[in-house]
């Protein structure tokens, strides 16, 4: 076996309440704790890419334009960034944290966090961690485990989930986007982001 699952920032933020929600973030995240439950063995390895804000400059707006500057949105250490209830994380082994100082979409760009600093509901949201660990990055972990393909989830089907896939494919990966356990942004975004990725030779599943 050598594929992987990469799930994308499935977060407080990205899904209904949160600061930057995507309307059907919630119901994504069940769906994907659906899926991995009854597919979980098909993967040699799950990951998780999450958006982990300290001071990421432009990327933060007062005036969003929504495309290139956001609201505030999961900062480091704080609820919004927390995986999101509806996300069973029983089956994940290891967690990428982007964008800590710039913007950064792509779950390729981010670090494995350190087992202990990772927030999932159950960890006090005010405590905070020395990460003094070894600079592990989602392509180095995959190369580690031998992984030769990979199926992308999550969210936002148009923006960080698009930019992990196209990643992966210029990485050489055998990629596939599970289009039903994403959420997008926007409708003509979802559309964008399809052509796109088929474009780039990202095989997309649409049931």
């Amino acid at each position: 076996m050598s594929k992987a699952l990469i799930i994308v920032d499935v977060q407080n933020d990205f899904c209904q309440g949160g600061s930057l929600a995507t309307e059907s973030g919630a119901e994504v995240a069940s769906l994907i704790s659906e899926y991995v439950e009854n597919n979980h063995h098909k993967y040699s390895t799950i990951v998780a890419t999450l958006d982990w804000h300290i001071s990421p400059g432009e990327h933060f707006s007062d005036t969003p334009d929504y495309q290139v500057s956001w609201p505030v949105h999961c900062v480091a250490d704080s609820e919004g960034a927390q995986t999101h209830p509806n996300l069973d994380t029983d089956y994940i082994d290891g967690y990428f944290r982007k964008g800590a100082f710039e913007a950064a979409y792509s779950g390729f760009e981010g670090l494995l966090a350190p087992e202990d600093t990772v927030m999932t509901g159950e960890r006090d949201a005010q405590a905070q961690q020395v990460d003094d660990s070894p600079k592990v990055s989602l392509d180095d972990w995959l190369q580690e485990h031998e992984i030769t393909e990979v199926d992308v989830v999550g969210i936002a089907t148009d923006f960080c989930v698009k930019a992990t896939a196209l990643d992966a494919i210029d990485a050489g990966y055998d990629t596939r986007v599970l289009l039903g356990l994403t959420a997008p942004v926007s409708e003509q975004g979802l559309s964008d982001a399809v052509e796109q990725l088929e474009d780039a030779g990202v095989t997309v599943v649409e049931d």
